[in-house]
């Protein structure tokens, strides 16, 4: 079972790399910005924008996933608490800045890439998939350079790991992508008014925990019990389980792809919405 040990509590952490990664990861969520931003005034809604400002208020909850998932920034340099650049700590885990930008650029730019296509009913299964893979190596090849360079630990007993990066872990942030720009596109299709947009704010959060803790739920028991019923098997057992979950969840998604634009669906006649008045 996971463990916070002296060796996790005093991680080394690079000023060099942390300085790349606030640098690059600010950079690339002003771009970000910018590009919503175009994106909403060409195409008159607010989507994009709130897209990407609720995934940034979302990333506050990071402290909850980093205890569910055994999750350490490293904070030490040459022995010396206080290197990070942080903005705030909750359940002991001390949040670097950069945590809001890695957030942004993970969650929401599918949205800025597909969310139009989405909206339109051009996204297809197999483009879903597609979405959900590349979005797995995105966040593989992030987090590997993250652990690896030693800006942060997944230091529970996982398995299957790349370097020193859980698997399972992509695949859950790859499915929380796929859910949430689902959600959001459908949400955008039935709100049109920037108040009823805003409701974005909340269903970042609740696709999230849904993914990380509900569909993780598995992983993140078996890294939890008790030192009785601890083992590598369940692990394993779990590991399987929850990237098996995670498939199921993105088919679950697919079936609820638009499949026509919003202004070519075809409007149901009052009469059979509402007989008892049609009637009258």
């Amino acid at each position: 079972m996971g463990r916070m040990t002296p060796e996790v509590l005093m991680g080394e952490l690079s000023l060099m790399w942390q300085d790349i990664f606030n640098w690059a990861s600010w950079t690339i969520v002003l771009v970000m910005l910018v590009i919503a931003t175009r994106m909403s005034v060409r195409q008159r809604t607010p989507f994009f924008v709130f897209a990407v400002l609720a995934v940034g208020v979302g990333a506050f909850i990071e402290p909850l996933y980093d205890v569910a998932f055994d999750l350490w920034f490293n904070d030490v340099h040459n022995g010396q608490p206080g290197a990070m650049v942080s903005h705030f700590t909750a359940f002991g885990v001390i949040q670097p800045i950069w945590a809001i930008s890695g957030y942004i650029i993970l969650y929401a730019m599918a949205c800025l890439y597909a969310g139009r296509m989405m909206y339109e009913g051009r996204v297809t299964t197999r483009i879903l998939y597609l979405i959900w893979f590349a979005e797995i190596v995105a966040s593989c090849i992030f987090e590997v350079i993250g652990t690896g360079v030693g800006m942060y630990t997944y230091y529970g007993p996982y398995v299957l790991r790349i370097w020193n990066y859980p698997l399972v872990i992509a695949f859950l942030e790859g499915t929380q992508v796929v859910l949430f720009t689902v959600v959001a596109v459908q949400w955008w299709r039935r709100v049109s008014s920037p108040l009823g947009l805003a409701g974005l704010f909340v269903i970042f959060p609740v696709t999230f925990l849904g993914a990380n803790c509900g569909i993780g739920g598995p992983i993140v028991i078996a890294l939890h019990l008790s030192e009785g019923l601890f083992s590598q098997q369940i692990v394993w057992f779990a590991t399987i389980l929850t990237i098996g979950l995670c498939g199921l969840a993105v088919y679950g998604a697919s079936r609820f792809l638009p499949t026509e634009p919003v202004a070519h669906r075809q409007r149901i006649p009052e009469s059979i919405m509402y007989p008892q008045t049609a009637e009258a």
